[in-house]
């Protein structure tokens, strides 16, 4: 994060090569603005500055409506919807959904998890939690047909937080448990 000092003097001069790179959260106010807002400037002893939206958010402001900070360069909402899916389907399958919620994924890509179920609709026709549950179930595939770990430790590592949550989804997906799948890959060998 830049200084107190660097973005302050940015933002007074309201600097369009900071846009982006830190948020102004107006305490007196409860909103957040890019650098370049075209609003009064609050006093400087009212102002905090955060190095993304979401952090902004986190901490209780709401986005100016005048100058959109959702539409900063070097946001990933700036990029389109189709870029913002792609890192949420990334951070998806590196395991955000594992141990947290689509609310904390959402707040990392600095929209709000509504906002994202929309995306997920419009873009993958799925919603996060469904696309979740779907790489973990393929992940516990490939490890099924690659190991012979237990059925327990399969589970833990596809992402699953119990062996009957792991059982329940791969029946569901696949019509049959996987130690049914795993007897049949036996009985080829």
């Amino acid at each position: 994060m830049l200084s107190f000092e660097i973005c302050n003097a940015a933002r007074l001069r309201r600097d369009p090569r900071y846009d982006g790179r830190f948020f102004t959260a107006v305490k007196t106010t409860a909103i957040y603005c890019r650098p370049v807002c075209p609003a009064k400037q609050p006093l400087t002893r009212n102002v905090v500055y955060y190095p993304t939206a979401a952090a902004a958010e986190a901490a209780g402001f709401r986005p100016c409506l005048r100058c959109r900070p959702e539409t900063a360069p070097f946001c990933p909402a700036w990029n389109g919807t189709r870029s913002t899916v792609a890192r949420a389907m990334k951070l998806i399958d590196g395991g955000a959904l594992d141990d947290g919620s689509v609310v904390d994924l959402a707040m990392r890509l600095g929209i709000s998890s509504r906002h994202l179920a929309r995306l997920f609709e419009r873009h993958i026709g799925a919603t996060p939690q469904q696309l979740a549950k779907t790489l973990r179930v393929q992940r516990a595939k490939r490890l099924l047909d690659a190991g012979d770990d237990s059925m327990t430790e399969i589970a833990f590592q596809a992402g699953f937080s119990s062996l009957r949550r792991f059982n329940a989804a791969f029946a569901e997906l696949y019509g049959r448990s996987p130690s049914s799948l795993r007897a049949v890959r036996a009985r080829r060998a």
